[in-house]
């Protein structure tokens, strides 16, 4: 999706510039035309000779660098998409309130294509009312935000405020210009309630240890940002040790199999679709120790029982006209595997997804992923950035909605 599109790169001047370097890289390997405008608070961080010797092109440091080219104008009319990060808090306040006192601001208000802006800050000015206004209207204009999470800050404070990592921008940044032609949102998901489940579950075998997988929660995220994003409601429950909840949702911790059916129960009389992304355990110890298992002992003898089959329930279950989505994990026959399960879950798309191979999968930027249709729309085996796959998800859901 970013192939041969042409993103501009503005940077501000926040600790986390650093990692807008890797942004750069990655943007530019997507083959990307990257064009980078800094601030000048920005460059008491990282220098412009840095952002230029990873993009190839030069970089835009003042309003006045070109001031018989009205720089602002030209580069503001030969853009696909801005991508702002870090985006700082006095950088939002500009935006949201119009102002172009420097060259990136004058760019952005005469720019009119689709915008990501990536905040990064401490908490407090993050939770800050007047912080909490302008991401209001900048989300009333159409603008996407990525981020913040929640992780260490500078000074060595940890909290909600953290930069995003390069490697989701990039995401967001396809996922942005893949929506449309235009780049614009389309809401076609307002006033719909939309249930999604992300990461794994961790089944107790003691106070101290657990049977989990490797879930990293990223592709459920992906599904409840581009649901956000459309207009719907989104409650998103999700499981241990996974990516932070995106801005805009509204998230619900939790552990094991069993708290994660009683969530998602509590949301499905209102869900207008579920989309069971987590990767829930099939089994759990029968008895858990009530104190922690000592070495000395040797090792325990573990018999293990089913964990509620969530996604079966739920096909019994949902209310007529809603929409409900699996997902499979499978390292052999996986398209084989997936149309199986469309019918034995009772489900109306089931996404099969390759793992336990780099490159697909847990934790990977992509998957090797088929989709099966209870319509008979099927999609074979290819591989998808998370992005483009919560996408074309999120395109079935409202077909049927619809």
């Amino acid at each position: 999706m970013l192939a041969d599109r042409r993103v501009l790169l503005g940077v501000t001047g926040g600790i986390a510039a650093y990692k807008s370097a890797h942004l750069a890289r990655l943007l530019t390997g997507a083959g990307a035309e990257v064009t980078v405008v800094m601030t000048a608070s920005a460059m008491r961080f990282v220098g412009p000779d840095t952002f230029a010797a990873l993009t190839g092109r030069p970089v835009h440091t003042s309003l006045w660098e070109r001031p018989g080219e009205v720089l602002h104008v030209r580069l503001a009319h030969a853009i696909d998409l801005v991508v702002v990060a870090p985006a700082t808090a006095h950088l939002l306040a500009r935006l949201a309130t119009g102002m172009a006192d420097d060259l990136l601001t004058s760019i952005l208000l005469e720019y009119s294509g689709p915008l990501v802006v990536v905040p990064a800050m401490h908490t407090g000015m993050w939770e800050h009312p007047a912080t909490r206004g302008n991401v209001a209207v900048l989300r009333e204009r159409g603008v996407t935000l990525c981020g913040p999470v929640t992780g260490a800050l500078a000074h060595g404070d940890e909290g909600l405020g953290r930069m995003a990592e390069p490697e989701d921008i990039l995401a967001t940044a396809s996922s942005t210009l893949a929506r449309s032609p235009s780049g614009e949102t389309p809401a076609d998901l307002t006033n719909r309630e939309i249930v999604v489940t992300a990461g794994p579950t961790y089944e107790a075998i003691d106070p101290v240890r657990f049977l989990g997988n490797r879930s990293s929660g990223r592709m459920g995220v992906s599904v409840a940002v581009e649901a956000a994003r459309r207009g719907a409601r989104v409650h998103l429950v999700l499981g241990p040790g996974t990516v932070a909840p995106p801005p805009g949702v509204e998230a619900e911790h939790v552990t094991s199999a069993e708290q994660m059916r009683t969530a998602v129960h509590s949301h499905l009389d209102a869900a207008d679709a579920v989309v069971m992304a987590a990767a829930v355990a099939d089994f759990r110890p029968k008895r858990v120790s009530p104190g922690k298992l000592k070495k000395d002992d040797g090792p325990p003898e573990l018999i293990l029982e089913p964990t509620p089959d969530i996604l079966r329930e739920l096909g019994a279950a949902r209310r007529p006209g809603s929409v409900l989505v699996g997902f499979a994990a499978e390292t052999d026959d996986v398209e084989a595997a997936g149309s199986a399960k469309l019918v034995a879950k009772g489900v109306d798309i089931l996404v099969a997804n390759e793992v336990g191979r780099p490159g697909t999968g847990f934790g990977s930027e992509t998957n090797h992923a088929a989709i099966f249709d209870a319509t008979g729309d099927d999609v074979p085996l290819r591989d998808w950035t998370k992005a483009e796959l919560a996408t074309a998800i999120v395109d079935r859901i409202v077909a049927r909605l619809d």
